[in-house]
Formats: C-alpha cells, sequence, structure tokens
C-alpha cells in the first residue's frame, strides 16, 4: 500500500469509527485503486460489506461514513456511486506537492522497512566441475533481483551459493583423473573446464558400468571425507577450477554471492541425524534411517519417508539442507530464508521444511520461503538444448544476446548513418543484450514456463529491456539538445495541467506500493510490468506535451517530470539488475 492509500485508508478507518462507535475499530475500509479513471482514484467498497451487520442500505452506510471523512487536504469531495462505492479523486495540487517532495530525494520518497531483518537469500547453486548451463539461467536471475530488492529495503541480505561440491561425483571424477591425466589432481589449471566436464561424463559413464571403479570411486569418497592430503588437495583443484568460470559468468551478470557449498555442512550432518533421533522422529527401513512425513505417499500410497542417513552411512542432499536451514536460524541469525529453484523441487523443500518443523528447529519469529520457478523453453515450445541435445551454456546463450544486439546496433547506426566509436558500440550492445535477458526472465510470472525468443527480447518495441533502455535513452537527450542540468531544475516546479502530466504523476507516486508488493510476494514481475507502464505513460506525456519549446514555468515542470519518470526507471531498472543508458 502506498503512502497516499495509507493515508486515505486511517482516515476512513477514522470516519467509520465516528459514524457507527468504537465497536467498528479495526474494519478494513476495503480501499483499492478505481477499476476506471472517470470514477476518480480510489474506491472504498467498506459500506456493502457493512450492510448486513448494520441492518441498512450500503448507500446509508456510504453517506454517513463520508459525512465524517476528511480528506479535504488529499482529494477532491468525495462522490457516492452505485450501490455504495466511495469514490475519491486525488487533488491536483496534492500530487504537485508529492511530486515536488520527492524530487530532491534519492529515494525518491521510498520508506526503508518499519522492521528490518536479516533474510538469507539462497540461490543459483552450480555443481562443481559442470558448467552453468540455461537451466541456472532463473535462479541466478530472479535469486539476484530479489536479493536487490530486500536490500533496497533495508534489510541485512545474506545472499548464498549453495553450490554442489561434495559428495560421491568428486570421488568418481578423482579416481578418472588418476588414470587418465593425474596432473590435474595436482597443478592449478591443468585442464580448462570444457575438458573437466568432459572427464566428468566419462568418469559417470565408467561408475555406472565398471563395477571395480565404482568401488575405488566410493573409497575415493571416503578418503575425500576423512581429509587425506592427496585426495583434499584434489578436490580443492577441482572446485577452483569451477569457481573461475562461474565467477566469469557473474561478473557478465553483475551476480555478487557468497559461497557456502554443500561441504562446509558436512562436519554437521551427524548431528542432524543424533538429533532427530533424539527427538524420536528417526525410524529404520530397510537399514536407512528416516522420517516419515505427512501428506506424501509413494504410487502404492504407502507413506513416503524422507531419508536422513542411507542404508551405507552416508548422507543425502536432506541432510545437508537439514544442516543448512539449522546453520541458518541458529548461526546466521536469519529470520526469512529464501530458497531459489525450479518448481520441480517443490515437493523437497515442503519435505524437508515439514522435518525441520516436527523436530521443533523453526521458530516463530522465522519465515521458510521456496521461491519456485517454471522452465526456460526453444521457440518449439521444448526445453531448450542445443542441437546435440544438450543443455545449452549459460556463457554462450548470453554471448549469443550480445552478438545480436551488437549486429542490431551496427544496422540501426547505418540506416541513421550515425557515427560511433568501436567501444561505444561494444558497451551498448554489451549492456543491451544482457538486459534484454534478465528482463525478458523477470518479467514473466516465475511460477511459468516461458519461451526464450531473442528476437523478441531485443526488440525495440513492446515489453523488453531495450524498450525502457530506450525511454531512459530519450529523457537524457532531451537534457543534451536543451543543455539541461536535471539536478539544477528549481524546487516546488511541478504544476499539472495536461490530462498526460496526471496520469504520469499519480503512476510515478505508486513505485512504493510496488516494490512493497514485491518484498512480501517474490514476484519480481510486478516491478517490471510497473516499468513498461510507466514507459508507456511516459511516451503519451512526450508525444503531446511540448518540453522544450514549452514556455515557463510549465517548460520547468514538464523537465522535472522528465527527471523524475528517468530517476524511477533507473532505479527500478537497477532492482532488477540492470544497467542503464544515457545513449543508445
Amino acid at each position: 500500500m502506498n503512502a497516499t492509500q495509507e493515508k486515505l485508508k486511517i482516515q476512513l478507518e477514522q470516519a467509520i469509527v465516528a459514524a457507527f462507535g468504537a465497536d467498528f475499530a479495526g474494519v478494513d475500509p476495503i480501499l483499492v485503486s478505481a477499476s476506471n479513471p472517470k470514477f476518480g482514484d480510489y474506491q472504498a467498497n467498506v459500506a456493502l460489506s457493512l450492510s448486513k451487520k448494520l441492518g441498512l442500505q450500503p448507500r446509508a452506510i456510504a453517506g454517513a461514513i463520508v459525512e465524517k471523512l476528511d480528506v479535504s487536504e488529499i482529494c477532491e469531495s468525495p462522490e457516492i456511486a452505485g450501490p455504495g462505492f466511495i469514490n475519491l479523486k486525488l487533488k491536483t495540487v496534492y500530487l504537485e506537492t508529492q511530486l515536488n517532495g520527492i524530487q530532491a530525494d534519492s529515494r525518491l520518497g521510498l520508506p526503508t522497512a518499519k522492521t528490518p531483518k536479516r533474510e538469507i537469500v539462497d540461490f543459483s547453486s552450480p555443481n562443481i566441475a559442470k558448467e552453468m548451463h540455461v537451466g541456472h539461467l532463473r535462479s541466478t536471475i530472479i535469486g539476484d533481483s530479489i536479493a536487490r530488492i530486500l536490500e533496497f529495503q533495508g534489510h541485512d541480505v545474506l545472499r548464498l551459493n549453495h553450490v554442489g561440491d561434495w559428495g560421491t561425483q568428486f570421488g568418481m571424477l578423482i579416481t578418472y583423473l588418476r588414470e587418465v591425466y593425474p596432473e590435474a589432481l595436482t597443478t592449478a589449471n591443468a585442464l580448462d573446464i570444457g575438458d573437466l566436464v568432459t572427464f566428468y561424463r566419462k568418469a559417470k559413464q565408467r561408475f555406472d558400468t565398471d563395477a571395480a571403479f565404482q568401488e575405488t570411486a566410493r573409497q575415493e569418497v571416503v578418503r575425500l571425507q576423512a581429509g587425506a592430503e592427496d585426495t583434499l588437495h584434489a578436490w580443492k583443484l577441482l572446485c577452483e577450477q569451477s569457481r573461475q568460470e562461474f565467477q566469469v559468468i557473474y561478473d557478465l551478470l553483475d551476480i555478487k554471492l557468497i559461497e557456502r557449498g554443500e561441504s562446509f555442512y558436512n562436519p554437521l550432518l551427524s548431528g542432524v541425524v543424533e538429533d532427530l533421533e533424539k527427538s524420536g522422529l528417526l525410524v529404520e527401513n530397510q537399514g536407512a534411517k528416516c522420517v516419515f512425513l505427512e501428506g506424501f505417499t509413494n504410487r502404492e500410497g504407502e507413506p513416503l519417508p524422507l531419508i536422513v542417513q542411507k542404508s551405507d552411512g552416508g548422507y543425502n542432499y536432506a541432510t545437508t539442507d537439514l544442516a543448512s536451514l539449522r546453520y541458518r536460524i541458529q548461526q546466521d541469525e536469519a529470520k526469512r530464508i529464501v530458497y531459489v529453484t525450479d518448481s520441480g523441487q517443490g515437493n523437497h523443500f515442503a519435505q524437508f521444511f515439514q522435518v525441520a518443523r516436527k523436530a521443533g528447529w523453526i521458530p516463530d519469529d522465522v519465515e521458510l520461503v521456496h521461491v519456485p520457478f517454471g522452465l526456460v523453453l526453444g521457440e518449439d515450445g521444448k526445453r531448450i538444448k542445443t542441437r546435440s541435445g544438450d543443455s545449452v551454456r549459460l556463457r554462450d546463450l548470453l554471448d549469443e544476446a550480445v552478438s545480436r544486439a551488437h549486429a542490431d546496433l551496427k544496422s540501426r547506426l547505418q540506416k541513421e548513418e550515425r557515427q560511433e566509436t568501436e567501444e561505444f558500440i561494444n558497451e551498448v550492445a554489451r549492456v543491451v543484450g544482457i538486459s534484454a535477458v534478465k528482463y525478458a526472465d523477470l518479467s514473466q510470472n516465475r511460477t511459468s514456463n516461458y519461451i526464450f525468443s531473442y528476437d523478441k527480447m531485443l526488440d525495440l518495441k513492446g515489453n523488453t529491456a531495450p524498450y525502457m533502455l530506450y525511454v531512459y535513452a530519450r529523457i537524457h537527450g532531451i537534457s543534451r539538445k536543451g543543455d539541461i542540468n536535471f539536478k539544477e531544475l528549481g524546487n516546488n516546479a511541478v504544476l499539472l495541467q495536461h490530462e498526460t502530466e496526471l496520469v504520469l504523476a499519480k503512476y510515478l507516486l505508486q513505485l512504493d506500493e510496488i516494490i512493497s508488493s514485491v518484498e512480501q510476494d517474490l514476484l519480481p514481475n510486478r516491478l517490471c510490468e510497473y516499468l513498461f507502464e510507466l514507459s508507456q505513460k511516459f511516451n503519451q506525456f512526450y508525444d503531446r506535451c511540448p518540453i522544450l519549446q514549452a514556455e515557463e514555468p510549465q517548460r520547468t515542470s514538464r523537465l522535472v517530470l522528465c527527471d523524475l519518470t528517468a530517476r524511477t526507471l533507473k532505479l527500478g531498472l537497477s532492482l532488477l539488475g540492470i544497467q542503464v543508458l544515457e545513449r543508445m
């Protein structure tokens, strides 16, 4: 709820009490944005909900509320419409005052959270010895945007990269490399990441088909867990090799993360099992230690257990996730823990969350949130793959976007007969290409699959990053053309006269509501929708209202609207992890 809506809600609540008595304190006035601008800006629907309780017609109730309602500083005189809707229209002078008030504020008048807290966002999470592929795109981009928004709101955010850096895969990879490329286990950067991935695949094939190799690999895992010096050294080299490659992607995407992989929690796993045993939750089933869950059954309809220790004494993902959850609550002191993974892992999170709650490990003031997302599909509507059927490397996908943005820009410059330096072209192509990929992902409701299309995401028209970057650049073009320094525009300069100015002004003042809603529901597409609508409303204002040619004081007022729009776009896009350009 934005500041204006909050003020109106308080006034309505007071009017309801004044009209009907203290018993009605706390009644929700059901204040919503008006569905049609001709009815005003807000609509209170409370009269209809009180009709039965009061035994009065809704219009009579609405009349009684309006009689006690004082919103004269904010709105024109309230109007009652239909069966009893209370319509409220914001005063132009109120809008002008609000915009003049935020003009000098670097946060555009946006408040920070009333109760900041420690929040953890767990995202990206690639596996060591494998390249990041298109499947890591959504977790990385969505998780980063959520972290940015929470940080902007004033929360203490810990961005964690829970990489897969432990377990059986290292036993088989080290065993295989001892045979075919022992140098890779003793010398840094002896292999590039592509070769490492190839060796991993071959090691997996041997592990699946060769019993002797499989046993040797298992023993190698035991040596790793025991801290054998040569195995530990080999493991560290393999991890560092992958880490360097991941960092190239993170730098390209401007992603900040703290790595805390599965290995970090390895010393804590036995304690998880011991404590579950003490709590009476553990049941032995076919040699494995399990917790049986409510609401989960197998195909035969039998209760489905969550295994926390395998029959051979080993642990699995659930054990590590339980250990990490306890650590984040007890040591990191997190009050909300957000896991950004594909929706296919929904059951896993529901299961280990349930176990942690049954064990009494989740305090009442700690919130656990799984943020699921759908698949990235090719234009054929199927999982996006290379021609050979492999997952598309994330680096290749991003490079292709930048390459296409580069070609589009060169073509546009040629048509416009514009000369630009190669440095300018490369920088614009990089920003546009990366931004296009990020925005195409974030603008979708994350719970849905979406079709990945370079042509659509790089389009200068429609709900795309290039469209909004172009609007931002257009505003800075106005400042260059008029030799205007936006920072030197006078305070209290906004005067709203044209209809498109009023529409733009009202929309600029809704940003706090949007960011607050994303903070709660963790749906970045809502911010994307807002920025797209804002861009459209600015273009309508730009098309219908002269700016540099306007007479004073209109000229300065419209320049302030331009500046506020550009700053709102820049702030909003930055919360999506998108950089802006003053020239395109």
